[in-house]
């Protein structure tokens, strides 16, 4: 992978497409994943596993980038930081609803799995 937009884009395809092991194999061993819907820290390939395996279960599931929002800085070469806001979508007990949130990513070009460090979280409410 050359280009880190091309490693966003396969994230959200392989989410989109279900494809938990392509998912997977886009984050390095050692990746932290702060994630969108679970109150933890994931830093293991099992918990990886296990959370995008029951997020992919989610009927309807989709996310789709809001693409003005999405920002890559190049840190050094072949590493990047990626920001942005996307959209969460399934279905809750037979309604669709949406979830907007924030991402960011540190990524690493030059490994087989890029993503070093993922966080992602829910957009809150503004205050008054």
């Amino acid at each position: 992978m050359t280009e880190p937009r091309n490693l966003l884009d396969r994230w959200i395809q392989s989410v989109n497409n279900g494809d938990i092991e392509g998912l997977l194999d886009l984050y390095d061993k050692g990746a932290i994943l702060i994630p969108t819907f679970s109150n933890r820290i994931l830093n293991t390939p099992d918990k990886l596993r296990e959370y995008f395996e029951k997020l992919g279960s989610r009927e309807c599931l989709s996310v789709g980038l809001h693409e003005k929002t999405v920002s890559i800085q190049e840190i050094q070469k072949q590493i990047f930081a990626l920001a942005g806001i996307y959209n969460w979508r399934f279905n809750v007990d037979g309604e669709g609803l949406n979830f907007e949130a924030r991402f960011s990513y540190l990524v690493d070009l030059s490994r087989t799995g890029p993503i070093l460090h993922h966080h992602s979280s829910q957009i809150p409410r503004m205050l008054s």
